[in-house]
Parts: C-alpha cells; sequence; structure tokens
C-alpha cells in the first residue's frame, strides 16, 4: 500500500498560500555544515521527505542534528567520524551525492555511494568527479561506491562541458577549503547556487561570479558556523501561479519570488499572465480562455525551467491552438504526457518535443507521479478536472512539496490521502 490523493475538481481556490523554503537550496546548504566544525542553526527548512532522508546520512556521518522549531533546525559538527556514505540512504535521494565535497575536502579518503532519485534521465555523475580530478583526487568506481583518495588537492580550473547544478555546488563546497584558486567555467547559475554560495561567503569563504557562468573559489584554512535562513521554493512559486490560473479562483501567493524563475515571467507575460506584486504577496491575473499558446524550450536557468515543465504543459493543454514544449534538460522528462491524456489531454510526443493541442477540459482519471513535479501537476490537474481523480504515488510529491494538500484545503480544494494498491 503507498499513499495517494482523491481529487475531485472543479472547485475554484480562493485564499493565501505560502511558499516553503527551498528543497532544491536546503539541502546542499544542509549538507555543507560538513564543510567544518561548529554549532549551525538553519532556518526556513522545509518538512520534506528528503530533507529528513539527507538528517538521516548526516547523523551516519557522524554529525548531530536537533529540530528547534517549526522549520528550525540546529546542527552540530564535532568532526566527521564515518568516510563511507552507504547505498541504503543514498540511494533514496540523488542530492545526497553532494556530501563528497566536503568528505572530499576534509578526509584523505573517502568512499561514496552513486546516488538515486526521481526517475528522469540518466543525470551521470560524470562532472562530479572529472571536477574532482581536476583538483586532485584519485577516483576508483567499484560495486556502486566512488572511492577517492583526496590527501593532495590543490585548485585549478574547471570547465564543464554542461552547466550541472549539482556539479556546481558539489565543486564550490570543496573548494572553499581546498589550497589554492579554483575556478568553475561553465558554472550552473541558479539561485539556489548563489544561495548556497551566500551561505558559504557568510562562514568566511572567499567567493566571486556567483549566478554567472564562471565562479572563482579562493580556498581557506578555517571557515566558521553560522545561522542563515533558506530562500524560499522557486518552483513551488511556479507550481501556484499555474494553479492559480487554471483553477481561476483569487490565490494569492505568500513569499513568491518570480525574479528567481528566469523566463518563466516573461513567457507567462508573453502568453497574457499579468502579476501584481504587493509586498511579500503575489497575485496571479489571467483566464485560460483569454491565454494564447506557446512554444517552449527547457534550458538550464536563466531560461525556462524543466522542474516547471510539467506544470506549464498541463496550463498549455487548456489553451486553445497548438503549443509546443521542447525539452533539453532531461531526456526522460515526459512521462506525465500518457497521465494528462488519460484525463483527455491532447499531447503528442516527438523526440524530445510534446505538441499540444489544447482542449476545452480535463476529466478525472485514475493517473501515476512519475517524479515529484510531475506528481504536482496531476494534483493540480485532478483539481480543475471534471469529476473525481486518483493520484496514485505520491511519495515523489511528498519529496518536495511541504503539507501541499493541507495548503490547498485550506483555499477549499477537494483533496483526500488514503492508502492505495500498489
Amino acid at each position: 500500500m503507498v499513499d495517494g490523493f482523491v481529487i475531485t475538481g472543479g472547485k475554484p481556490l480562493n485564499g493565501v498560500i505560502e511558499v516553503s523554503g527551498a528543497k532544491n537550496a536546503a539541502l546542499p546548504i544542509i549538507i555543507a555544515t560538513l564543510i567544518e566544525k561548529g554549532k549551525y542553526t538553519i532556518k526556513n527548512v522545509p518538512n520534506l521527505s528528503d530533507i529528513r532522508v539527507l538528517f538521516k546520512l548526516l547523523e551516519s556521518l557522524g554529525l548531530k542534528v536537533t529540530k528547534i522549531g517549526d522549520h528550525e533546525y540546529e546542527i552540530l559538527n564535532n568532526g566527521i567520524t564515518n568516510n563511507k556514505a552507504e547505498y541504503e540512504i543514498v540511494k533514496k535521494m540523488r542530492a545526497s551525492f553532494l556530501v563528497m565535497g566536503p568528505m572530499v575536502a576534509n578526509l584523505d579518503e573517502a568512499i561514496i555511494s552513486l546516488p538515486g532519485g526521481c526517475s528522469i534521465g540518466s543525470r551521470p555523475v560524470d562532472l562530479h568527479l572529472f571536477g574532482f580530478e581536476k583538483l586532485g583526487a584519485k577516483i576508483i568506481q567499484e560495486h556502486g561506491y566512488v572511492y577517492v583518495d583526496s590527501s593532495n588537492l590543490k585548485g585549478d580550473d574547471i570547465v564543464l562541458s554542461f552547466p550541472s547544478v549539482g556539479a556546481t555546488q558539489n565543486i564550490l563546497i570543496a573548494a572553499t577549503k581546498i589550497k589554492g584558486t579554483t575556478r568553475i567555467i561553465n558554472a550552473a547559475k541558479e539561485p539556489e547556487i548563489v544561495d548556497l554560495g551566500k551561505f558559504l561567503i557568510k562562514m568566511g569563504a572567499k567567493i566571486k561570479g556567483l549566478g554567472t557562468d564562471e565562479i572563482e573559489i579562493e580556498g581557506v584554512e578555517k571557515l566558521h558556523a553560522v545561522e542563515y535562513s533558506i530562500m524560499p521554493d522557486r518552483i513551488e512559486t511556479a507550481t501556484y501561479v499555474i494553479a492559480s490560473l487554471v483553477t481561476e479562483g483569487q490565490m494569492y501567493i505568500k513569499n513568491g519570488n518570480l525574479e528567481d524563475l528566469g523566463i518563466f515571467k516573461s513567457q507567462l507575460e508573453s502568453m497574457g499572465v499579468k502579476f501584481v506584486k504587493d509586498g511579500n504577496i503575489l497575485k496571479v491575473i489571467g483566464k485560460v480562455k483569454d491565454l494564447k499558446p506557446a512554444n517552449i524550450i527547457t534550458m538550464p536557468h536563466p531560461g525556462f525551467p524543466t522542474d516547471a515543465q510539467a506544470q506549464t504543459m498541463l496550463l498549455l493543454a487548456l489553451i486553445k491552438g497548438k503549443s509546443e514544449i521542447e525539452e533539453t534538460v532531461f531526456e526522460n522528462r515526459f512521462m506525465h504526457v500518457a497521465e494528462f491524456n488519460r484525463m483527455g489531454a491532447n499531447i503528442k510526443i516527438h523526440h524530445n518535443t510534446a505538441i499540444i493541442e489544447g482542449v476545452d477540459h480535463l476529466g478525472g482519471a485514475d493517473v501515476m507521479a512519475s517524479d515529484l513535479r510531475a506528481g504536482a501537476a496531476l494534483v493540480i490537474a485532478g483539481l480543475v478536472a471534471r469529476g473525481q481523480t486518483r493520484l496514485n504515488r505520491i511519495y515523489h510529491v511528498d519529496r518536495g512539496y511541504e503539507k501541499l494538500e493541507e495548503k490547498l484545503i485550506k483555499l477549499g480544494a477537494d483533496i483526500k490521502r488514503e492508502k492505495f494498491e500498489i
């Protein structure tokens, strides 16, 4: 038995919905507490299954984690006591592989399991390993683990063949304490990397170029533990923007920052959507029947975010006319198309492009979440569909959205969590 949602659609959503802390910023920042001894206080941490998995990993490496508030944790690092990040934990979440950075920077030898995560593409760790080898690490892959001799590291120029978020974060964390100057060229520019960099700078790291394609890090001998608050989740913001549009109620998004979403904002504006910001409250204005179709290409930041692709596809599926979405980041990120089509959408796949013909409405159906963002998009689809939708395997949704159904119920959604057969 697994958790699922039973959703009865057609109810407009009205009221204020609050954006939680960003999972994709919280994970690397929490991992970065491994880089230096001390007592850290991390605030605005979302209550998610991925966060709980990560805390287990930190504790397995010798750190102590204490919850001191709803979204606040104290992390005590008295030194890494175990040089092996075990498969049983790392397999549950891809971001766990980022422990390689602080382990390599602090230990002469480290063993890290190869990661798991959502099934949206191969996402190899080759660029991570390439970066550490450029810094002087000797690496052997064997039996599902990466064995690292990091006894002779020094800064160097690392030219990434693709602006990988994970590789940029992993190298960035390690380089803060590696002697010499490290330059990450063709670095990822996502706001979550900027947030990680700000955290490390507050600890005393010397970093230049955050948010650009070239990040320079001058290694220091000593950092210090700090207090830090995680940025709001930009993909959660994008999800609520789409929910507001398709359900056509009066939703107000608290702590949503569109400026962190690259061209997502301008893309929707070109379709006819308007945004009004009043303090920390965002209002989305636009009716689906008045919006224009669009051709979208997902790209690394500041391009259109792949993590908002499934949600935006749902919107386009309800807009009259032909739209297209080309997915260039992950090769296997159209598994939600079959589920949308089960609900009455008209979407065809040609290579890495989804061709979407807008329909008048969707109908409830039995569907399944294939990954985190697809699951969120299917929740929204259920909210706007006629009749009842049964969404299976919502553990994907729980990995990235804090108490999603509770937030939506407060706005008037008819959504219940039940146990489903596998």
